[in-house]
Order: structure tokens, then sequence, then C-alpha cells
């Protein structure tokens, strides 16, 4: 009997350290979890930094990579939320074990939350009495603070506008009071709904569709067709601000110009579309005007769209070398020629291709097959564009003072040997072909160098190319039909435009005021919203 109730003891005891040999396995396992998810987290977090910087330094040479970028987010915030839920599972598990400490994951020191939201004070009621002792002498000796950042719903609301009649006792007339102001006709929407739904459209790219199914699940029932009316009228209410802008930009001396490719929706796929953009931006030569970017919208590349949207105009334009812009700089043209002067930035492009260390790597080329004199090209223009950072912002007559001391030499000595290095080379040589864009038309190089002469151009057409940027978006949940296109000139978001759609002062961010006394022009406000009726169906990849 004894023997059976030893073995017995024995037995159990064996499987409690088989149980505690399985616990401390199991919160070993969900540490290892919690680490490897981590490390992971962290080694997707690295690639999303390494990429973004060689964006930011190597330029937006494809967008192919700004779509990398956008997956590579996207698997971040996976693995970020998978980590955090393998960390808290590790922390449940080590809480059954005592020799087990729980793994905890190095987090991100998070930014503090913005200064300009209000803040709620939430005062938990002090002890009146010591936690230690039970005596009543305590004095306050601080406090510790913990926010929480919360989010209030979105409420809807139906603002009822009373106009009271009254009668005359002696001539049976009726008074009222004039109806109020309302941006779009018969005024059923009010400023606030109607920039949301703008903002929604054209700033975050969703489609009225969508918008409306989310109005319908908040309990509010707008077609598609209600909104869509909405836009259309907004678009028109905000054409006379497009038209200021227009004359704004168009009597500047100097404007810089550029065109991206837009998707237009086609039978069966889509087809390649233009955007064009004219920006007027004083600030590098300190002049007054406001910066201001122009848009137009054009099925093709033909050269006949420049010569519609500056019919009238001449000046200097800054451009790249494409020859649509030709028939502008004719000395026959009315009322008179326009001067071109060329992108440094897209020549110095060419060299760099060539130059590129870690592109070759990337593809799997050795990292000595670079161009020498591709090298070197792009540190002779490099020293061009650290002379020009020396005199941004001054006067016209201050930057042109200092070219002609410091730009000058640079030009005619790397003028002299691109000709040396090129007379030593084949023309099928890409060092060639780079040389040859500067040189190969006749002017082209008095393009470049005519910046030396005028104080109000830049080295580079990056004004433009930034203006481009903000809607040449990498993914777009609007059908590119033509309306959208057509309208983007009048009622598009960009830093670089003036016009007036200001915020809500009092609260909301995103509300946009598109009242009687908005309509005029001030210099702070940006003109956010654009129209598309019918093009709400697909999602379709920007250019």
């Amino acid at each position: 009997m004894d023997d059976a109730a030893s073995e017995i003891s024995r037995l159990r005891a064996a499987l409690a350290a088989s149980e505690a040999r399985a616990a401390s396995a199991e919160a070993d396992l969900a540490q290892v979890r919690a680490i490897v998810t981590t490390s992971e987290a962290m080694i997707r977090h690295l690639k999303l930094e390494i990429a973004k910087m060689r964006r930011e330094q190597y330029g937006q040479s494809s967008e192919r990579r700004a779509r990398l970028i956008d997956q590579m987010e996207l698997q971040l915030e996976e693995l970020e939320a998978d980590a955090t839920e393998d960390e808290i599972a590790a922390e449940r598990v080590a809480a059954k074990i005592t020799n087990v400490s729980a793994f905890e994951r190095r987090r991100p020191a998070r930014k503090p939350f913005p200064a300009h939201l209000p803040r709620e004070r939430l005062i938990i009621e002090a002890p009146s009495t010591c936690t230690c002792c039970g005596s009543d002498r305590i004095v306050k000796m601080g406090e510790d603070v913990t926010e929480t950042l919360e989010a209030i719903p979105r409420q809807w609301k139906v603002i009822q506008t009373v106009r009271e009649k009254f009668t005359c006792r002696d001539c049976e007339k009726i008074s009222q009071s004039p109806a109020p102001f309302h941006a779009t006709p018969r005024g059923w929407a009010g400023p606030n709904l109607l920039a949301t739904i703008l903002f929604e459209k054209f700033g975050q790219h969703q489609p009225l569709n969508r918008q409306a199914e989310r109005y319908a699940r908040e309990g509010v029932d707008l077609s598609l067709s209600t909104l869509a009316d909405q836009v259309g009228a907004c678009a028109t209410a905000l054409q006379p601000i497009h038209d200021l802008i227009r004359a704004h930009v168009l009597a500047a001396v100097r404007l810089h110009g550029d065109d991206t490719t837009v998707p237009l929706l086609a039978r069966g796929a889509t087809r390649q579309a233009r955007l064009w953009t004219y920006v007027r931006d004083d600030r590098p030569f300190a002049g007054g005007a406001p910066p201001a970017a122009l848009f137009h919208f054009s099925p093709d590349r033909e050269k006949t769209h420049p010569n519609r949207h500056l019919v009238g105009w001449h000046g200097t334009l800054q451009t790249d070398a494409y020859g649509g812009y030709n028939d502008l700089y004719r000395a026959d043209r009315g009322p008179a020629p326009v001067k071109s002067a060329l992108c440094w930035s897209h020549a110095r492009r060419k060299f760099f291709e060539l130059a590129d260390i870690a592109g070759n790597v990337r593809k799997g080329k050795p990292a000595h097959e670079i161009s020498p004199v591709a090298l070197e090209a792009v540190a002779r223009i490099d020293a061009l564009f650290e002379i020009e950072r020396g005199i941004n912002g001054m006067s016209v007559e201050e930057r042109l003072a200092a070219r002609q001391q410091h730009a000058r030499p640079r030009v005619e000595e790397l003028h002299q040997w691109l000709m040396a290095q090129r007379s030593q080379m084949s023309k099928h040589n890409p060092v060639a072909k780079a040389i040859n864009y500067m040189f190969e038309k006749e002017g082209r190089w008095d393009a470049f160098t005519r910046f030396l002469d005028d104080g109000r151009l830049c080295l580079s057409n990056n004004a433009a190319e930034r203006a481009l940027r903000g809607i040449a978006r990498r993914v777009s949940l609007c059908t590119p039909s033509l309306s959208v296109c057509k309208h983007w000139k009048r009622v598009r978001i960009n830093i670089a435009q003036r016009a007036t759609f200001p915020g809500n002062r009092r609260s909301d961010r995103l509300g946009r005021q598109i009242d009687g006394s908005d309509l005029i022009g001030r210099p702070r406000n940006n003109l956010d919203c654009r129209k598309n009726a019918r093009g709400n169906k697909l999602a379709y990849h920007m250019a």
C-alpha cells in the first residue's frame, strides 16, 4: 500500500513538473514569437525609411517606387499590429509563470499630440487621508497627467432659417427679410457639408457613390445625383476665383511650365491624357506677388495646347526641353516671342543616371560600372546649385551680381569641359547623349545659360514639378473621366494656389466656408474642390 501511494505521489510530482515545463515552454514560445514579429516590424520599418530617404535624395524617378513605398507602409502596419498582439499574449502567459519575465517591445517615441487641439481635464478625486498611515495631514506636491486622444463622431443637424412675414395694417402689403445667401442654387446644403463633399472627393479621392453609402449608414440618405449636382454647382461658383488666378498668373513676366500624364477613361481601358501647369512664384527673387498655379487639361500632348494656354502672354518660360513649346519661341509670334529658360535639374538627371552607384547595385550591376565623366558632370552642376541655395530669396540685383561673380566662370568652364569630353566619344555613347541634350538643338545652350543674365530666373523648374506632384496622386479612387480632368484646372488643392476657401475658423479644420464674403481673393487660402459629376465607379492608378 505504501509503494502504491509513493508511486502516485511520484507520478503527481512528475505531472506537475511536466505541466510547469509545458507552461514555461509556452511562455518562451510566446516571447520568441513576440521577438520575431517585432524584429520583422523593425526590419520593415528600416526598409521603409531607407526607401523614403532614397526617394528624397534621388528624386521621384518612377511611380513604381512610390507604389512600393505604399505597399511597404501597408505591410508595416500589419506587422506592427501583429507585434502588439504577440506582445500582449506573451505578457498574459508570463503572468501565469513566476519565473519567466514578460517580453517588452521597444516602442518608438510617440510624438506629442498637436498643441492646437483643445484639452479637457478630468481630475480624479484625491484621497483625503494618507494611504499608508491614515493621517489627514496631506498636501499636494504635484500631479501626473496622462493624455488620451479622442475623436468626436460627426454630427448632423438641420438649420432652420426662419423669415417671419408681417403685413401692414395701412397698405396691406407684406414685409419680409430677404433670403440668406447660398453658394449653390436652392441652398439645401450648408457650406461645411459642401466643403466636406468636395474635400472627400478631390482631397481624399473618395468617389461620390462611396460618400453616399457612408452618409446613408449615418442615417442621412443623399443620392449620387444629388451630390453630383452640388459638386457641379460649387465648381460653377468657383469659376470667378479661377479667372482671378489665371489673370494673376499670366500677369507675371516669368513662369514655370510643366505637364504630366493622367489616365483618361476610354473604351475598355484607359489612355494617357495630360495635365499642364503654369506657376508664378516670385519668392526666389524676393518678389511681392503671392505664388499661384494655373492648371489645364488636354487629352493628348500636342503642341497646340501650350499655344492656347499662353495666347497673348509673353515673357520667360522655364520648362524642360519638350518640343511642344517651340512655337512659343518663334520670332514672328504675336504679340511677342516667349524666351526659353531650360531646367538644369533635367540636364543633371541624365548624368546622374549614369553615375548612380546605388542604382547599379539595385539593378544587379557592379558598383564600379559608372561613368567618371558623368560623375564629374554631376559634381560640377551641383556646385551651381550650391551657389543658388546661397542667393535664394535675395533681390534681383543681388542674385545677378552673385551669378556673374561665382556662377558664370563655372558655367563657362563646364561648357569647355563638356565640349572637350564629347569630342572624344562616339555619338552612341550614353554620356555623349546626355551632353547633347544641352547642345544638340540651336539655342539650347543659350536657354540653359539665360539665368546668368536675369536675376529673376531659377536654375531649375522644380516649382512646376512640385505643383503637379500634388495632383498626380499615386492612387486615385475617382474614375479619371474627362469631366474631372477638365475641371482640375478650376478646383484643385495645391499650396501654390491663391484662392479663397478657408477652413472653419472655429472647429473643423476640414470644413470649408463657401460663404459670400469668402468669394473674394485672400492671399493665404487654398482652393479645395473640383467637379466630376459622373466619374465615380472604378479605381485607377494615377500617374
